[in-house]
């Protein structure tokens, strides 16, 4: 049995938040080199734009988006840990030194009074139990330009793996030009409302550009994203052949009766941080 306590669960959030706000994953940063280097003309100048923006602001270690997001913490816990603490307290305790010390733009609020909470929390936390004595924390800053883009649909049966693969394609067609593109797509497919909702958020997680282990979902990635980058949206919504650098889909099953389908999407700054406690 392990302790883990909350000064380092804090500690290490604080961290994650401005290293994530500030570095671009160089997964990242490598599929927008290879995209600048497909395109040409205007998209070809907006994805450079997006690289020197992104250059800079890890050099000055400040952000490469004013929109520094609502933090989501993915927590994978260790059957064997023991926490000496509250992980939501630690976790939000986290996020408020790290948008104070970092001087990030502080972007939470209630959704009606419209009155912010002035430090960024409450952190969005995903709980999973996982086998072994570590905590695995991965911290995703995400924006609204692209989540509010992000939409879910409870399909009937009859509609199929054809009616899936159209709803991802209207959500990129309707959504990425306002999405800050080239964006990237995680995708939930099946178990119940919230679930497909959550599947699609842990989707965005991934290496990316990582295929599928299912070799069905890795053939449907692979052709929606040919289908979405044929739309001509490209980047910045100038126009070209890069408006999606990824679709990650992942399924679970559902009941006989459902068919719900959830699109993440997340614009070109995928910025996320981990760390294993």
């Amino acid at each position: 049995m392990r302790d883990i306590g909350f000064d380092e669960i804090a500690g290490a959030v604080a961290q994650m938040c401005t290293a994530a706000c500030c570095s671009l994953p160089q997964d990242v940063l490598d599929a927008l080199q290879r995209a600048q280097s497909a395109e040409e003309g205007r998209a070809a100048w907006m994805l450079e734009l997006l690289l020197k923006n992104a250059r800079m602001a890890a050099d000055a270690r400040r952000p490469c988006c004013q929109d520094t997001g609502m933090a989501v913490v993915l927590a994978d816990l260790g059957r064997d840990v023991h926490l000496t603490c509250d992980l939501y307290e630690a976790v939000n305790e986290g996020v408020r030194r790290g948008y104070g010390e970092g001087w990030l733009r502080k972007s939470v609020l209630t959704p009606l009074t419209r009155e912010n909470t002035k430090d960024n929390t409450p952190a969005v936390v995903h709980l999973r139990l996982t086998a072994g004595d570590r905590l695995r924390l991965t911290l995703m800053p995400k924006g609204f330009g692209s989540e509010n883009r992000s939409r879910l649909a409870m399909l009937n049966p009859s509609d199929g793996q054809a009616g899936v693969e159209a709803f991802i394609l209207e959500t990129a067609r309707l959504g990425a030009a306002s999405a800050c593109p080239p964006v990237v797509l995680g995708v939930g497919v099946g178990g119940t409302f919230e679930g497909c909702a959550l599947l699609a958020k842990r989707q965005l997680a991934r290496p990316l550009g990582q295929p599928s282990d299912d070799p069905l979902l890795a053939d449907m990635e692979r052709r929606l994203l040919e289908e979405i980058n044929a739309l001509g949206i490209g980047p910045g919504g100038l126009g070209g052949k890069t408006t999606a650098l990824a679709v990650h889909i992942a399924q679970t099953p559902t009941h006989i009766a459902g068919l719900p389908v959830a699109v993440n999407v997340q614009c070109h700054a995928m910025r996320h941080q981990e760390v294993v406690l």
